[in-house]
């Protein structure tokens, strides 16, 4: 297939382009710099990749969970470019991707992708690898800075952490750190590994686009988990 495939719900900015089997990426890591970075950032990735938009089959959306104001600048430059090529937009989980290029780049049975959703919460997700994709072990959800309760089943392989949140959180990391094989070094979503994940999407017309922001108020306090 022929996709555009972009993320912005972390600090990084992040656009590939698959023509065939060739693949043209334009990565940055800017904190609040994704909307003077985007819009260029696809039309030198489009040049480089000797095709057009009109040469796309969709266009592959890093739909978070994530920062807010970063996930509505991907959405809305999504939407802005399938209207006018006639696209289909497929939204896939930006933290499906970190996990896709840890199981690539590392040897793990298990990834658990921890984001900072501020106020003492992460996005959290935990993924085994299923026929060549990352495959969630439990919803992705909010998770407040405390014991992992599914992580107490032992695996039998490597488990990492992934993702900026461990970082962000030092203290979730010390409260599971016995749990974990590795912490691995890959932080945020990269759009190279949006595009395995469009394999098991479903496009859906621009306007149909819901962002996953997992927590629908801002100003929510976080709860703790059952």
């Amino acid at each position: 297939m022929n996709l555009l495939a972009l993320d912005t719900s972390s600090v990084a900015c992040s656009v590939a382009v698959q023509i065939g089997n060739k693949v043209v990426e334009r990565h940055e890591e800017q904190p609040r710099e994704h909307t003077r970075l985007l819009l260029p950032m696809i039309e030198s990735a489009v040049k480089e990749s000797g095709a057009a938009l009109s040469d796309l089959d969709a266009i592959v959306l890093g739909n978070g969970p994530g920062s807010f104001i970063g996930m509505r600048i991907a959405a809305s430059v999504a939407q802005g470019l399938a209207f006018g090529a006639g696209l289909e937009i497929i939204p896939v989980s930006s933290m499906a991707a970190v996990a896709a290029q840890v199981f690539v780049e590392q040897d793990a049975l298990e990834v658990v992708v921890a984001q900072d959703a501020h106020m003492s919460e992460v996005y959290l997700g935990i993924y085994r690898l299923e026929s060549g994709m990352p495959v969630e072990v439990v919803p992705e959800r909010l998770q407040i800075i405390e014991l992992i309760r599914e992580l107490q089943d032992e695996v039998e392989g490597r488990r990492l952490a992934a993702g900026f949140g461990w970082q962000r959180y030092p203290e979730l990391l010390a409260a599971n750190q016995h749990f974990f094989s590795a912490t691995s070094t890959v932080l945020y979503p990269r759009a190279t590994f949006l595009l395995g994940l469009a394999a098991d999407g479903t496009a859906v017309k621009p306007q149909d686009i819901v962002p996953a922001y997992l927590r629908q108020k801002v100003a929510e306090k976080p709860t703790r988990n059952p």
